[in-house]
């Protein structure tokens, strides 16, 4: 058995132990806060996905379906300048 590196476990459970302990959860601010926070990664998502994702997917989709593999080889294949 290794005592350093039990010490270092065993440090790394209290820490996060303690972190969780002293969080003020209750308190108004603290509440909001992650509210808050989830509310901007589901806002974030949302225009994500519908303004970003969706449209590449299309584009990508589109260019498979219309440009030959043999063309994109020939301007960025292993002999292309």
């Amino acid at each position: 058995m290794n005592w350093k590196t039990e010490n270092k476990y065993l440090l790394l459970i209290v820490t996060v132990f303690l972190g969780c302990y002293l969080l003020p959860i209750g308190t108004a601010r603290f509440d909001n806060s992650l509210l808050e926070a989830f509310r901007l990664v589901k806002w974030y998502a949302q225009e994500h996905v519908l303004l970003c994702l969706v449209p590449a997917f299309f584009i990508a989709g589109v260019i498979g379906v219309f440009v030959s593999q043999a063309s994109v080889m020939k301007y960025l294949g292993p002999k292309a300048k």
